[in-house]
């Protein structure tokens, strides 16, 4: 979450923006120009997504993304604490460091919290958003097996969901009457640094609107 200040230190009525910054899915995605094994490419949703098996943590992606919202995974979070004094990288080979720790007695309830839909990572690769892609194929995959089209609302990413303001919004851009597609007609709605870079990123915002007070106890628009 980045956060823009407005105003003088000194001054008490600072105003303050927050921008969820994720992963901008660009048209032109200057991440998947530089990638030496493809791991980051389009599918068929049009969602930038992340081949965590081929990644091999060349960090090339992360160096050539404007937005820098990409993470390296320098520690296996899915198999220790990395908290700890004793988390240091497992040498052994093959890798059965997850098999190894989940045996002791006391971490067997630990394995419980993890998220069984996501797809484990381990240590050494880029990690980003994919708008939850797992989401995705779900209820499309629920839909089609129903002999249904996917509407707008059957599909909800996490960030979506935990929201408390309902400020993100996820669906098709190629159905017109979608929620999102009309958002990003909107006046209001931008992409960050669309118009230096030519990155065409799919994720839009939209402008915030305020309705200060210039002084004289007389409102006035501000976006």
């Amino acid at each position: 979450i980045d956060r823009y200040f407005k105003g003088e230190p000194e001054n008490d009525k600072i105003e303050v923006v927050f921008q969820p910054m994720t992963c901008q899915h660009c048209e032109n995605a200057p991440c998947e120009q530089v990638c030496p094994v493809g791991a980051t490419v389009h599918d068929t949703e049009g969602i930038n997504t992340m081949v965590y098996n081929r990644c091999i943590g060349t960090r090339y992606c992360s160096n050539n993304c404007p937005y820098k919202v990409r993470r390296f995974n320098y520690l296996d979070y899915h198999t220790q604490d990395p908290r700890q004094y004793f988390a240091k990288p497992y040498l052994n080979i093959p890798d059965l460091e997850e098999t190894e720790y989940f045996s002791k007695e006391g971490e067997k309830v630990k394995k419980m919290v993890f998220n069984p839909d996501v797809t484990v990572r381990m240590r050494g690769v880029m990690e980003k958003c994919t708008y939850c892609v797992q989401r995705v194929h779900r209820a499309t995959i629920a839909k089609r097996a129903e002999g249904a089209d996917v509407v707008d609302g059957d599909i909800v990413t996490a960030c979506q969901q935990a929201c408390p303001t309902q400020a993100i919004v996820f669906g098709d851009l190629n159905d017109k009457t979608s929620r999102v597609s009309k958002l990003q007609h909107s006046q209001r709605a931008y992409g960050v640094l669309q118009e230096e870079l030519d990155t065409r990123p799919r994720t839009q915002y939209l402008a915030k609107i305020r309705n200060p007070e210039d002084g004289k106890g007389e409102a006035k628009h501000e976006a």
